[in-house]
């Protein structure tokens, strides 16, 4: 399914693609404040204890993400502390949607090295966008059908159980359970 958006101005863009800011390769400055005019440690920046709350990600995750390069370089205090950005916070925002919904990492860095490279590559990410949105669409079909065999054997059971005041059974839920299957016998012990 594609949705087709109106062109973004600049600033909006970056808005709608944090990673447009964050995703730079490790090392780059490119975020690490030396151009904001605020200093890492200042106001709005986070103490990697403050990101793991705020991401959701472990703090071995983040040292991770930025080793391999799916988060850019991390600013750091006067005394060498990591410090996270707003901008790298809603990269994480990102990160975690794609690793949620089951994007591979090295479809992830696939997509932050596209970031990285600007502008250009908005018919690319586009690209793995809608492949994953189809891999998505999948998962939540499949999860669906196993969600209706979970409801027809909440419905049998509560026939079994004899409907109560609030629920009444439905119908069709009579339908005898089907009979496990036994575990095969483990070989004989010597004895």
């Amino acid at each position: 399914m594609t949705h087709a958006t109106a062109p973004q101005q600049p600033a909006a863009r970056a808005a709608a693609d944090p990673g447009a800011h964050s995703a730079g390769p490790a090392g780059s400055g490119a975020n690490s404040g030396a151009n904001s005019g605020v200093r890492p440690g200042g106001e709005g920046w986070l103490t990697p204890a403050q990101a793991v709350e705020r991401s959701g990600f472990s703090l071995d995750t983040l040292r991770y993400y930025e080793r391999i390069g799916l988060l850019g370089s991390v600013g750091r205090s006067h005394t060498g502390h990591r410090r996270f950005s707003p901008h790298d916070l809603e990269w994480l925002g990102v990160l975690r949607c794609l690793r949620d919904t089951g994007m591979p990492i090295a479809e992830m860095r696939r997509f932050a090295e596209l970031v990285r490279a600007g502008e250009g590559t908005f018919a690319e990410r586009l690209a793995v966008l809608e492949q994953h949105d189809v891999q998505v669409e999948e998962q939540i079909a499949h999860l669906r059908h196993q969600q209706e065999l979970i409801h027809r054997k909440i419905a049998f059971y509560r026939s079994a159980t004899g409907p109560s005041e609030a629920e009444p059974a439905p119908p069709g839920s009579s339908d005898p359970e089907p009979e496990p299957v036994a575990a095969p016998a483990g070989p004989p012990r010597a004895g």
